[in-house]
C-alpha cells in the first residue's frame, strides 16, 4: 500500500463529476487499499476518489474513530445514488481533508437511503442517519464536485475566503501529503 498526496482546493479534480465504476479490478481493489491508508494517515473518516486524484465515481468511510462507531465496519461505496432525503435537516460543523483546518457550519438531512455497489459488485441499498448520512452525503458533495464552501451561505463563504486562499497557496501545515499546485 502506498500513500497518496490529497487535492486541495483549487485543484480542478475537485471540481468534475466523476466517471463511474464499469468494473472492479485488481487495479481498483489497490486503488480503495490506498485510499483507507491515505485516509488512516491523514486522521480522515471519509475519502472521495478524486481526493486522491482518481477520476472515480467511489468513496470510503470509516467511523471507527467516533465511539458510537466503534464496531463499524469500513465502507467502500462505488456508483453511489441518493435515493431518498428526510426531511429534517441537522446543522453540524465539518472538517474536510482537502480543506485543512476549515470548518464550517453544514446543512445536511438527518437521514438518508443510499443504493450503490460494493466490491463485489452487488447493489446494495443503506438507510443512514446521524454521523453516517453526514459523511456519506459530504463525500457524496465529492463526486458531483460540490465541497463545504459551496454548502455555505455568501457571509460564511466571504469569511472563509482567507482560508481558502491559504490552502490554494498550499500554506496549510499538515501532517499529509498535499498534491503539487
Amino acid at each position: 500500500m502506498s500513500i497518496m498526496p490529497i487535492s486541495v482546493y483549487g485543484d480542478s479534480i475537485l471540481r468534475e463529476r466523476l466517471k463511474p465504476v464499469k468494473i472492479v479490478d485488481d487495479e481498483l481493489i489497490e486503488n480503495l487499499q490506498d485510499m483507507f491508508e491515505t485516509m488512516r494517515v491523514a486522521n480522515g473518516i471519509g475519502l472521495a476518489a478524486n481526493q486522491v486524484g482518481l477520476n472515480k465515481k467511489l468513496f470510503i468511510v470509516d467511523l471507527r474513530g467516533i465511539e458510537e462507531y466503534s464496531d463499524f465496519k469500513p465502507l467502500v461505496v462505488i456508483n453511489p445514488e441518493i435515493i431518498e432525503y428526510s426531511e429534517e435537516i441537522i446543522t453540524m460543523e465539518e472538517g474536510c481533508l482537502s480543506l485543512p483546518h476549515l470548518r464550517a457550519n453544514v446543512e445536511r438531512s438527518e437521514m438518508i437511503r443510499l443504493k450503490y455497489l460494493d466490491t463485489d459488485e452487488e447493489e446494495q441499498i443503506l438507510d443512514a442517519d446521524s454521523w453516517l448520512a453526514r459523511v456519506i452525503l459530504h463525500e457524496y458533495d465529492h463526486l458531483i464536485g460540490k465541497m463545504i464552501p459551496d454548502r455555505v451561505d455568501a457571509r460564511t463563504k466571504n469569511h472563509l475566503k482567507g482560508e481558502l486562499i491559504n490552502i490554494m497557496k498550499r500554506d496549510v501545515d499538515v501532517d499529509y501529503l498535499l498534491t503539487d499546485r
